[in-house]
């Protein structure tokens, strides 16, 4: 085991628990196997130890710059391990064999990403947001467009971008005000002028690759010159740095955010049509449309939604990075005697009850974070392989409803593994001399990536819960329901599986009151508090889900070590149980009462000032 991950939880989770060798009994995944798998994973631990982990605190102290000419460059160990990241392969994972791929299941790339992930969260973003670009062009524009900008991402040899947010416009998207002008026709489609300004853009510009593909948001104008308004009229387009012919495209870096963490990643502000010159000498960046017009926003959340499950896993596996920092430091470091003993040896801090608590804490959140992510991806490529129509709608939705919580709740909870990682190795902790509190850093942003905490509580309350009066939720109760069956077998797993009842059954109570209030907006004040009450349930199904699989093979497992790492998922499974489960009922008791204590608060009131 390295201190990036633990290959033998990673293969009980992959082989035992989400039998990902049933997906390479598929006519689509039949050129694979567990050992392309196990290799594909060998890759990335090796590139996570030898050059990601390594190049952390590098990346963190010696952030991105801009030079003379406005050309941002990234810490060259960082340079060295994206371009090492590009050789390996890791791009083309998932992409059809006829797109340059190695058409593997989405569930090993997100393994292998989770394994960067652990090591180097922002330098694995490079790999994430490629990834996801491309997959857009790749379905939106297979053609020329996607020969032309898509299938070098693939190869490892352009890097790409999303560019939705502007400075007076974050997650409002309906306010952007980035404008495209058709330009006519060409080879690669309908092309067209984009003046502009994004905002938070990662990866925006650096000097890994030469080109950087852009995916921008914006709206066509009206032929009035006007701008149409609302989400409905976005479009989608391929903007990239460097054009076809070789000449520089009218991008630029207005600047870098110097960021709380994450800094090895370049995150600026970015504007379109600034006045570089161009082939036709005309201003305004030249960019291609991909798929028809005023569908921009639905195209781009396919990219959005992978990128909100790759914040998941990220979220994750950083936790699960400070687990396994904090775990080693506990199991070495001499302090204290057990309670009652005045005289002896000192002993190592995991012999200390509250040092035991926060590991299991710990262990809790971050297995039970990847775990949810790894099934998030197994949906996906359920997905794909679907037989018919109906079995591929019940997995995407399913995966639709779970995807506010994959990206939410490891975010929100990976900060507080991370905490208690800190408060382990006590002064040593908020000390650069570990990374814990590098990551607790890195991990901070992960609640906003992607849409903040709030607008995943929206998204499942309103979009995915009412609108379809809760039908795709009851889907999911049946996999819990499956799953405590599954259980009752397993006289150890009794207290876990009632837990997790109790803890569903609260939940339906409040999906009940849910669908009962008039309208979204009554709905919005309870909707985070229901987000992550609902993100522990799913957890404890989770955690109840693989003891009941640790359970049952316990009895044949070969070696001391396999009994025991059996043996601690269904002790962790018990610490969620007796632990978190019981908060549930404290996070829906206002939506219970009918509580309006948000609703009613006026702005004044905050400060105590005139109206």
């Amino acid at each position: 085991m390295t201190d990036i991950i633990n290959r033998t939880d990673l293969t009980f989770m992959l082989r035992d628990w989400l039998r990902i060798e049933d997906l390479f009994e598929g006519e689509r995944f039949s050129a694979h196997s567990l050992e392309t798998t196990e290799a594909m994973l060998d890759t990335a631990e090796r590139i996570g130890s030898d050059l990601l982990a390594p190049a952390l605190r590098a990346g963190d102290t010696d952030e991105p710059w801009q030079d003379e000419n406005g050309q941002v460059h990234v810490h060259p160990k960082i340079r060295e391990a994206a371009r090492a990241l590009a050789e390996s392969g890791l791009f083309c994972a998932v992409f059809d064999e006829d797109k340059g791929g190695m058409q593997l299941p989405f569930l090993a790339y997100t393994a292998a990403m989770g394994i960067l992930h652990s090591a180097n969260c922002a330098a694995a973003g490079f790999v994430m947001l490629t990834v996801a670009n491309a997959r857009v062009i790749a379905n939106a524009a297979p053609g020329p467009l996607f020969e032309t900008f898509g299938a070098p991402e693939v190869a490892g040899e352009t890097f790409g971008t999303m560019c939705l947010s502007e400075p007076h416009a974050g997650s409002s998207l309906g306010d952007i005000t980035t404008r495209a002008v058709p330009a006519g026709t060409d080879d690669l489609g309908h092309r067209y002028r984009l003046r502009g300004s994004k905002m938070w853009i990662s990866g925006a510009d650096h000097d890994v690759t030469e080109n950087i593909v852009h995916l921008v948001l914006a709206k066509i104008a009206n032929e009035d010159g006007s701008l149409p308004e609302g989400s409905r009229g976005i479009s989608l387009f391929v903007v990239p740095k460097i054009l076809p012919g070789g000449e520089r495209n009218d991008v630029a870096v207005a600047g870098l955010n110097h960021k709380l963490g994450q800094r090895c990643l370049p995150n600026a502000a970015f504007n379109l049509g600034e006045g570089f010159a161009t082939p036709e000498g005309e201003a305004g960046a030249i960019g291609w449309r991909v798929g028809e017009p005023g569908q921009g926003l639905p195209l781009m959340f396919q990219m959005m939604n992978e990128a909100r499950i790759s914040v998941g896993v990220s979220s994750a596996m950083t936790a699960y990075r400070g687990y396994l920092i904090a775990l080693a430091y506990a199991r070495e470091r001499q302090q204290g005697r057990p309670v009652g003993e005045r005289g002896g040896r000192q002993v190592p801090i995991i012999a200390h009850a509250d040092v035991r608590r926060m590991l299991m804490a710990q262990k809790a959140i971050c297995e039970g974070a990847f775990a949810l992510g790894l099934y998030a991806a197994r949906l996906q490529d359920e997905e794909t392989v679907a037989a018919d129509a109906d079995a591929k709608e019940a997995a995407g939705s399913l995966l639709g409803l779970l995807t506010p919580i994959v990206k939410s709740w490891p975010s929100e909870f990976g900060q507080t593994s991370l905490h208690y990682a800190i408060q382990v190795l006590g002064g040593s902790g908020y000390t650069r001399d570990f990374d814990v509190e590098l990551l607790y850093r890195d991990n901070r942003l992960n609640p906003i990536h992607e849409g903040t905490t709030g607008i995943q509580g929206l998204d499942l309350v309103n979009r995915k819960i009412r609108r379809d009066g809760a039908a795709t939720y009851r889907r999911l109760r049946e996999r819990v329901e499956a799953t405590l069956a599954s259980a009752s077998g397993h006289a150890v797993l009794d207290s876990s599986a009632q837990a997790v009842r109790s803890a569903w059954q609260a939940i339906d109570a409040a999906v009940d009151v849910l669908l009962g209030l008039p309208d979204d907006a009554a709905a919005a004040g309870h909707a985070t508090a229901f987000l992550t009450a609902m993100g522990h349930a799913v957890i404890g199904w989770i955690w109840l889900d693989m003891a009941a699989l640790a359970s049952t093979v316990t009895a044949t497992a070969q070696g001391e070590a396999a009994r025991h790492h059996l043996s601690g998922k269904i002790k962790a499974c018990r610490y969620f149980a007796q632990f978190e489960l019981p908060q549930i009922d404290g996070w829906l008791a206002p939506l219970m009462a009918g509580s309006d204590a948000v609703a009613v608060m006026t702005p004044e009131e905050f400060l105590g000032e005139a109206g």
